[in-house]
């Protein structure tokens, strides 16, 4: 037996002349006030291991047998965590009482005279005064820490409470700690409801309607763990509301209805005011080209399941898109949301700066939350090089607000600890910082290009087939090489102009009506060349290529002064489809 004069915690290292502990694991009880008794020392790396894998109730039972007079509990879930506490009560040989201002105690009180307390000051100083070995639970209790009163008491509290068997737990969803007692409480975040928890959950539900002739279960292992996946990030009466209301709508639960158990996270997005909740509308099949890419994706549509992780596979971290404007880096983030059956949320940066000193860095870590808490999921940044804008001129312009930013965002990318999966898109790779891009922060940085000949036949079909036409009904050859250098996204415009023609006169259109508008344009990548010529070259050893390489890749060529004066495109005419009959000129 060791015995030392000095107090100790968790988690925390001590020292004296004759000791210094890293880390320890307690074995039994402190006896008297600041005395350590019957501890053994285990290595700091050994405990390490351990933390982010013990629960919070693990971690309460052993705060609580260390003699941490009062934990504060952050947390929504009210009634699973004072349910888990019942039991660490039981457990522990202890009583548990719970408090709350509306009914006073909700537990039966010996001194039924104590029962109906409902002031503040006067519930902690019965349980200073109480000779229970009990757990005390204070309900919401965070609108009353801050009174003067209430805070002498909490402090007079801290000081008998760690010669008893008694432990006082503040519950609530608020964090609100005033300066004086930031030594006295111990701040736990109540964990969400893991896998585990909420495939007992999910099979419990499944257990009571098992046996309804009118609702019919039909999942197999993989498909009942896409469902639990969704289901993480909501709390236990968020999850069980979600699959009761697919049985109650559908009569069912299988795997086609991931889309409505995400649809509970939408509100918590909502709620937060830092991201945007993306409907996942668009098909993975409706990417045009992107071949690599996309083969990329596909193989990781599994990463985030158990199989994954007993495999021995890391969670995938993101992806970086760079590229020429509209060639599908931003249809390709929302796509996934689909592939994966995982919620997209959009984060833009000019949502997270504030005018008050340090709000924008809290913004930061609040946006970070909500993504984490309703993890797996995927975190799409569009156009990230304008979000960090300014960095270098940061310290003259903003008072370093936007280098802050940055930093604290990147610190998270690189040490996220949920499956938040992280798909960037730039334009201007000049404009982004080399800290983003080093590995760590994302698996991959991809390069998406103008699409090639095959690329845009694929195109073509997609978009007239989501208008409601039959490709085979046009000339897509034709539409293809009138269609060089032209970008999906022009592509489309050009679709919709055509059918601009043909609805004004009553009449479908055609692929003449295509090409019509299509000369009419001058793609957006004829008025930049060097700018993408530079982006190929920069790409060709930084970044890995979205697309399959052709032998005779195009080459883009620059708009010429007749054009200019013409006011038309002239590359595509010299092919043998488009060649002028002979006798005729535009002079």
């Amino acid at each position: 037996m060791i015995t030392h004069s000095l107090t100790v915690g968790v988690r925390k290292e001590i020292s004296t002349p004759s000791l210094t502990v890293g880390a320890m694991l307690w074995s039994g009880y402190c006896y008297g006030r600041g005395t350590v008794v019957g501890f053994f020392i285990k290595d700091s790396n050994i405990l390490d291991s351990q933390g982010p894998l013990m629960g919070t109730i693990d971690e309460i039972d052993l705060l609580i047998r260390a003699r941490y007079p009062i934990l504060y509990l952050l947390t929504w879930e009210e009634k699973r965590a004072i349910d888990e506490l019942a039991g660490l009560a039981s457990k522990q040989g202890k009583a548990l009482h719970v408090w709350s201002q509306s009914v006073g105690f909700t537990t039966r009180m010996e001194d039924e005279s104590k029962q109906k307390i409902r002031d503040p000051q006067s519930v902690l100083e019965f349980i200073i005064e109480s000779d229970d070995v009990a757990i005390f639970v204070l309900k919401d209790f965070h609108p009353y820490i801050m009174e003067p009163g209430v805070i002498r008491l909490l402090r007079d509290a801290s000081d008998q409470l760690k010669t008893s068997y008694k432990t006082l737990v503040i519950l609530s969803p608020v964090l609100r700690i005033p300066p004086e007692l930031e030594k006295d409480l111990t701040v736990l975040d109540y964990k969400l409801p893991q896998e585990e928890e909420m495939r007992k959950l999910l099979d419990e539900m499944i257990d009571a309607v098992r046996e309804n002739p009118r609702v019919h279960i039909n999942l197999n292992a993989l498909e009942k763990e896409r469902l639990i996946q969704a289901a993480l990030g909501l709390t236990a009466v968020e999850a069980e509301n979600a699959f009761s209301r697919v049985l109650v709508s559908k009569g069912r639960l299988s795997e086609e209805d991931i889309d409505d158990i995400l649809a509970e996270k939408k509100q918590i997005v909502r709620k937060s005011g830092m991201l945007e909740y993306y409907e996942p509308e668009d098909e993975f099949e409706q990417v045009g080209g992107l071949d690599l890419l996309k083969d990329w994706l596909v193989k990781r549509g599994r990463s985030f399941s158990d199989q994954a992780r007993t495999y021995g596979l890391p969670e995938p971290r993101g992806i970086l898109l760079v590229g020429v404007q509209g060639c599908g880096k931003s249809l390709t983030a929302k796509a996934v949301s689909n592939l994966w059956k995982l919620p997209l949320l959009r984060l833009d940066f000019g949502r997270l700066f504030s005018s008050l000193v340090g709000s924008s860095e809290e913004n930061v870590r609040r946006a970070t939350l909500v993504a984490e808490n309703i993890a797996p999921c995927i975190l799409w940044i569009d156009e990230i090089e304008k979000g960090m804008s300014g960095l270098e001129s940061s310290g003259a312009s903003d008072a370093g607000t936007s280098s802050r930013v940055f930093g604290t965002f990147i610190t998270w990318m690189q040490e996220k600890k949920r499956p938040v999966f992280v798909i960037a898109t730039a334009n201007d790779i000049e404009a982004l910082p080399p800290e983003l891009m080093r590995k760590g922060r994302f698996d991959d940085i991809f390069f998406v290009d103008l699409p090639n000949p095959n690329e845009r036949d694929e195109i073509f079909k997609i978009h007239l087939e989501r208008v409601g036409r039959d490709p085979s009904a046009f000339d897509i050859k034709k539409l293809v090489i009138a269609g060089k250098n032209f970008s999906g996204a022009e592509i489309k415009e050009a679709i919709i102009s055509g059918m601009y023609e043909g609805f004004a006169e009553d009449r479908e259109f055609t692929t003449e009506d295509i090409i019509k508008n299509i000369e009419a344009t001058i793609p957006l990548a004829r008025t930049m060349p060097d700018t993408i010529e530079e982006l190929r070259n920069w790409a060709g050893v930084r970044a890995r290529r979205a697309s399959r390489v052709i032998e005779d890749e195009e080459v883009i060529i620059p708009v010429t002064e007749d054009e200019t004066r013409r006011g038309t495109r002239l590359d595509y005419l010299d092919t043998p489809d488009f060649r002028e009959p002979e006798g005729k000129s535009d002079e």
